[in-house]
């Protein structure tokens, strides 16, 4: 359920239980003069004894949990609920990893925030939350709702810092914190956890490519604060000051493949598609095709009317990414242009089929019906 625009608590009630019952569970004893949460129906104010059972009085524990971790009940709601349910933490975190697997984020989110409330201690609630904040503002942004992605990136942030406190040598933290910089071209941050993660980590195969990027930011000036200012520049809508200084940034470091992606998507976002194009390709000359790289690539071609090679390069991009909606979307819309409708609602709704959430491809299919 999305709670973006609702108190999640507003269903929330609370009923006594009769004085004279202290049961015990396992070493845990029932407290009478403290009143149980209960979630109630939707504009009700009394619920039926039937509703009234052990699994709706610990959901609005867990509730509580999620949003009030600071209720002043909240001690005794967790030594409750692990009494009664033991196997709760693997019970929930697999729930959790599923919804978010399927897309289902706002779930996930509340799953795993449950979860930090219940064991504050647990640094791996705390990591899946800000995996799951990650993967929920890049699905706005491929939606183009810029400020929502801010908002998830922000709250994900927040959530790596709590895990990072939580326990600072843990390797799936820094890992995924490198990770989370990198994605935001903060180069001298990742490169920091990184290191922290050569430190901490005995897995060979990400040790190897930790160590990779390390050496990749250091030879390649992306260390240099101009290229994230131009980054920041494009990414908040001042595309020709970004261009500006990513040009400054190439004439020091020409053969840098991010840098000339950078000056694409730059142009591509002021409509010049012709010098968006030719910058995509000179970043393909750089360095191994990579789906965002084809994918950017294929809308200027598009834009600029070659179709046949722009669905070839989203062909190839799909390769590599099978599931892409950002891909299978734009794939859509190509044929879309070539006036081939019927194969362009069928990608539309393979979108949907990974997403069900994905707005854009319900739109195009909308548009086509019509």
């Amino acid at each position: 359920m999305n709670y973006q625009n609702r108190d999640p608590l507003a269903d929330i009630g609370y009923i006594s239980i009769s004085e004279d019952i202290c049961e015990m569970i396992g070493n845990f004893t029932i407290n009478p003069d403290i009143m149980l949460p209960i979630q109630f129906p939707p504009g009700a104010e009394n619920i039926s004894t039937e509703n009234i059972t052990w699994e709706a009085i610990i959901s609005a524990m867990l509730r509580l949990l999620a949003y009030r971790p600071d209720h002043e009940h909240a001690d005794y709601f967790r030594d409750f609920i692990q009494a009664v349910k033991p196997d709760i933490k693997d019970e929930l975190t697999e729930a959790g990893i599923l919804k978010a697997e399927n897309k289902d984020f706002d779930l996930a989110i509340e799953i795993f925030m449950a979860l930090e409330g219940l064991f504050t201690d647990c640094t791996a609630a705390k990591l899946n939350l800000a995996l799951t904040y990650e993967d929920r503002a890049y699905q706005y942004d491929k939606l183009q709702k810029t400020e929502l992605s801010d908002k998830y990136l922000e709250l994900a942030f927040n959530a790596y810092k709590r895990a990072l406190n939580s326990e600072p040598s843990n390797p799936g933290v820094l890992y995924n914190l490198a990770h989370f910089h990198l994605r935001r071209n903060n180069f001298d941050k990742a490169r920091t956890f990184f290191k922290s993660f050569l430190e901490n980590s005995n897995n060979p195969e990400k040790l190897k490519e930790a160590q990779k990027i390390i050496d990749e930011i250091n030879s390649s000036g992306l260390q240099d604060s101009l290229f994230k200012e131009a980054f920041d520049d494009i990414k908040t809508g001042r595309e020709k000051e970004g261009i500006k200084k990513i040009n400054i940034f190439l004439d020091k470091y020409n053969d840098v493949w991010n840098a000339w992606f950078l000056l694409g998507w730059g142009y591509r976002r002021l409509g010049m598609y012709s010098e968006g194009k030719e910058a995509f390709k000179k970043a393909l000359k750089l360095h191994e095709p990579l789906p965002d790289t084809l994918n950017e690539l294929a809308i200027c071609l598009m834009e600029l009317g070659e179709l046949d090679e722009s669905f070839k390069k989203l062909q190839y991009a799909l390769e590599m990414e099978p599931e892409n909606t950002k891909v299978i979307s734009n794939m859509g819309i190509v044929l879309l242009k070539m006036g081939k409708e019927n194969d362009a609602v069928r990608y539309f709704k393979i979108v949907l089929e990974i997403d069900k959430n994905d707005e854009m491809a319900q739109k195009y299919i909308d548009m086509i019906h019509k």
